[in-house]
């Protein structure tokens, strides 16, 4: 037994069909592609989408909406969550440094610091954009806001 006695399964390869070869070939003439019509001719291809006449999908359903390709996405932080921050890890300053490293915040996010729940500790607060609730229980608490 060696290489060369190898031989693949009986029935498992197939001669490919070799058409458009002549009559004798039993697949000349029109080349297994019927009489006429446009998948008869040489260089056909189907638009994308086409549904064999019938009103294509993309046509029948309408345009909706719009995307803003100007958008800036903030990930929103709650008052309440700097409180509780503030509390467990007695932190005076907050910034994206604090925030990154407690995993409220990826490296390349946005921040948009926001007024829902109650802020008592005196906070200094880096963000990149603020709530005017926010900025108001803040400030009322006795600390400041900073603008990045």
């Amino acid at each position: 037994m060696d290489l060369s006695c190898l031989k693949p399964a009986e029935g498992s390869v197939k001669n490919r069909k070799r058409i458009g070869r002549g009559q004798g070939s039993g697949r000349g003439g029109t080349s297994t592609r019927g009489h006429k019509g446009a998948k008869s001719r040489s260089g056909y291809k189907q638009k994308i989408g086409f549904e064999g006449g019938q009103m294509p999908l993309q046509r029948t359903s309408p345009k909706f909406g719009f995307k803003n390709r100007n958008r800036v996405e903030y990930k929103g932080i709650n008052v309440a969550t700097l409180q509780i921050l503030a509390e467990n890890k007695k932190i005076d300053i907050i910034d994206t440094e604090v925030l990154i490293a407690n995993g409220l915040m990826s490296k390349r996010g946005l921040i948009k610091i926001l007024g829902n729940g109650e802020l008592t500790a005196k906070l200094s607060v880096k963000a990149h954009a603020f709530s005017k609730s926010a900025i108001e229980k803040i400030e009322a608490a006795g600390g400041n806001v900073e603008k990045i």
